[in-house]
């Protein structure tokens, strides 16, 4: 048998380098704001301070586990392999309701302004474009 190698298009790697980006921003986030110093903590405004205060540790854990499944799930895309949608469906489980939490039951509308809703919606909207990036990166025997 004669092993056909699936040419993977230009435009492939283009998303996959922006996603990995994309994905090591979220890393870069995840520690910004779970390891703020004290200085850095106090020169926030009060509403601000009040808000990373009032976060419960659930939500650092799905922080956690959202940013490093998307940055593994991106590497996965990088290096062509299928467990890439694997890691993406782990991420995105622990999106929807980090983001719930955040559009819902926090003060983060007052804190932040409007803008405060966008950042959710965008996080989850991308979390769902990964796994299905994925997951038709797989029907077409790009990622193996």
């Amino acid at each position: 048998m004669e092993d056909k190698k699936t040419k993977i298009p230009k435009w492939y790697w283009i998303v996959a380098v922006f996603v990995l980006l994309w994905n090591l921003m979220g890393v870069g986030s995840f520690y910004i704001h779970t390891f703020i110093t004290d200085e850095a903590m106090q020169a926030l405004p009060i509403a601000e301070q009040d808000l990373y205060n009032s976060y419960p540790l659930w939500t650092k854990i799905v922080f956690a586990i959202a940013v490093f499944g998307g940055a593994i799930g991106s590497i996965g895309l990088v290096i062509k392999k299928k467990w890439a949608k694997s890691a993406f469906i782990i991420s995105l489980l622990v999106i929807i309701p980090q983001m719930i939490h955040d559009l819902f039951f926090t003060n983060a509308r007052d804190v932040y302004g409007p803008v405060s809703v966008v950042m959710p919606i965008m996080v989850i909207v991308i979390g769902v474009l990964l796994v299905w990036f994925s997951a038709f990166g797989i029907k077409k025997g790009w990622l193996k």
